[in-house]
C-alpha cells in the first residue's frame, strides 16, 4: 500500500474526479502567463511623499481652512459674539494668575477674534500687569512690551496697534488666540508661525492658553514637527485640557 492515505483510482485519477472528464478544468498552456509572476512585471510602488511633499499638502489645506474659519467667524452674529465673550471672559478669570504683579501677555483682537481688552484692563485694575506682542522682525519670535490703558500705541504688522516703545517683559502666561484648534490642543493660526517660534525659544517657557469660539474647534490641524501645543484651550463652552495641564480633554 502507498504511504498516502488519499488513494487514487484505477487510472490515476484522484478519487473524486474518478470517472470524470478534467481536461475541461485543466489550464491551457496559453494561460500561463496569467499565473506565472515572473513571465508579467508587477507595477511599480510609487515611492512615499518626501516631509517637503507632505508639508506642502498640509500648507495648502491650511491655507484653505483658513479662509473658512476666518469668513465663518466674520459672520457671527454680533449679539451671539457678546454672549460668547462675556462666556470666554468669565472661563478666562477662572484660569488665569491673579497675584497682583503676574505678567500677562494678551493680544489685540484681529479679524473677528474674542476680544480680550475689557478684560485686560480688568485685569490691570487688580494689579495684573499686561503686556502685547510685537513682530520686529519677520519669521523671527516676537517681543512683548507692557501695556497699561492710556499708553501711546503705533500700527504694526497688519496694522494691528502695538505699544509705541518699551523694553521687552517677558510674561509667565500668554493668552494666543486661535483660528482653529484640535482635540490635541494644537493651534491654527494665520501662517506666520510668530507664536510657534516665540514659545520654541523662550528661556522660560510661558503658560500658553489658546482663545476662541467653539465653532473654530476642528478634528486636526494636521500637526508638524514646528507646531507647539496650547497647554489650554479656552472657548465659551468648554475648558480644554492638555496631558501637562491636568485638565480634561
Amino acid at each position: 500500500m502507498s504511504g498516502s492515505d488519499s488513494g487514487t483510482a484505477p487510472n490515476g485519477e484522484s478519487p473524486e474526479n474518478a470517472g470524470r472528464d478534467v481536461r475541461a478544468y485543466s489550464s491551457p498552456a496559453c494561460m500561463m502567463h496569467e499565473i506565472d509572476p515572473a513571465s508579467t512585471p508587477l507595477p511599480e510602488k510609487q515611492p512615499p511623499a518626501s516631509p517637503a511633499q507632505q508639508w506642502e499638502e498640509v500648507r495648502l489645506w491650511r491655507k484653505v481652512k483658513r479662509a473658512v474659519l476666518i469668513e465663518r467667524r466674520l459672520s457671527m452674529p454680533d449679539a451671539e459674539r457678546a454672549v460668547h465673550g462675556k462666556a470666554i471672559t468669565e472661563a478666562l478669570l477662572q484660569v488665569l494668575p491673579s497675584p497682583p504683579g503676574t505678567l500677562i501677555g494678551f493680544y489685540w483682537p484681529f479679524k473677528g477674534e474674542y476680544d480680550p481688552r475689557a478684560l485686560a484692563r480688568l485685569l490691570h485694575a487688580r494689579g495684573i500687569r499686561l503686556a502685547l506682542p510685537v513682530v520686529v522682525e519677520k519669521s523671527a519670535p516676537v517681543i512683548f512690551r507692557e501695556w497699561w490703558p492710556g499708553i501711546p500705541m503705533a500700527s504694526g504688522v497688519w496694522s494691528i496697534p502695538v505699544p509705541a516703545a518699551g523694553e521687552p517683559v517677558a510674561p509667565s502666561v500668554l493668552l494666543v488666540p486661535v483660528l482653529g484648534f484640535d482635540r490635541q490642543n494644537y493651534r491654527l493660526g494665520y501662517g506666520g508661525g510668530y507664536y510657534d517660534r516665540t514659545l520654541a525659544a523662550a528661556a522660560t517657557r510661558p503658560r500658553a492658553i489658546g482663545v476662541g469660539f467653539e465653532q473654530s474647534r476642528i478634528a486636526t490641524i494636521h500637526p508638524q514637527p514646528h507646531d507647539i501645543p496650547m497647554d489650554q484651550v479656552v472657548t465659551e463652552r468648554a475648558l480644554a485640557g492638555s496631558a501637562s495641564s491636568g485638565l480634561p480633554p
